[in-house]
């Protein structure tokens, strides 16, 4: 049975390396912005665009026009392309909506690596163009290495890097069956009528935040202060995630029980 499993990481970037993270990730931004426009301009032209195409059109000026772009490796400006055809066959398809436009600071920044263009230890991860990165977390090479995207969550980076296993499942013994309720006031009801309550970090958390925005709606726009707090928000609503996810996984890690 092949599957693809991801395994994130916190990388332990220095100040050089996370200038060098921001560079690609701007590089994918304006690549996939720029494809983007080309597209729809295409389209309304009754052309029949693609992402190949596309590619191609803009290697042959980005030397002259975008010679930034060679700062950085070369998957920053060469995935966006595929991300896009994707990204529209799913639009045509109807599962997704139609591909929007990325803003700096308002979408996820992010990169990929292809499979061949970095190397991997326990420790570390070796980026083309840049060098080794350290790891928070020891990586296990538990299967063939496909890929890797660099992404930022608050002023954290990490690493996933996509796996592809071939297991065998493992026959169960315990054929035990367990009714679930999830609600509001509590996370999850089992039918044994044990109640699992929820975490609720929004609501424990929401007047540091709330004390966090009217203090940044109030910053001049454009300073360093509004900066600061603009990061410390980013990084509350992070805490936020963590918890809730920290709470899912210890419930499913307690049905499977």
């Amino acid at each position: 049975m092949i599957i693809q499993l991801a395994h994130k990481i916190e990388l332990d970037p220095t100040n050089v390396q996370r200038g060098y993270f921001i560079r690609a990730c701007g590089t994918a931004r304006f690549t996939w912005n720029w494809a983007l426009a080309e597209w729809n301009r295409q389209y309304e032209e009754g052309l029949n665009p693609s992402g190949p195409a596309l590619k191609k059109a803009f290697n042959a000026i980005k030397k002259e026009q975008f010679p930034w772009v060679f700062d950085v490796l070369r998957d920053a400006n060469s995935q966006p392309f595929s991300n896009l055809q994707k990204a529209f066959k799913d639009f045509l398809k109807g599962t997704k909506k139609r591909p929007n436009f990325k803003k700096k600071g308002a979408d996820k920044d992010s990169f990929y690596i292809a499979n061949d263009k970095f190397k991997m230890e326990e420790d570390r991860i070796h980026v083309p163009k840049l060098g080794w990165v350290r790891l928070k977390e020891t990586f296990c090479n538990f299967g063939k290495i496909l890929n890797a995207t660099v992404s930022r969550t608050a002023d954290k980076w990490f690493v996933s890097i996509c796996v592809e296993m071939d297991i065998t499942p493992a026959t169960c013994e315990n054929q035990a069956v367990a009714g679930v309720d999830l609600g509001i006031k509590n996370l999850a009801t089992f039918s044994n009528g044990e109640m699992i309550e929820g975490s609720k970090p929004y609501k424990k958390l929401q007047k540091k935040l709330r004390r966090l925005q009217q203090a940044f709606s109030r910053a001049q726009k454009g300073s360093k202060n509004r900066e600061k707090l603009k990061r410390k928000i980013a990084r509350l609503h992070y805490r936020i995630s963590c918890i809730r996810h920290d709470t899912l996984h210890k419930l499913t890690s307690k049905l499977v029980r």
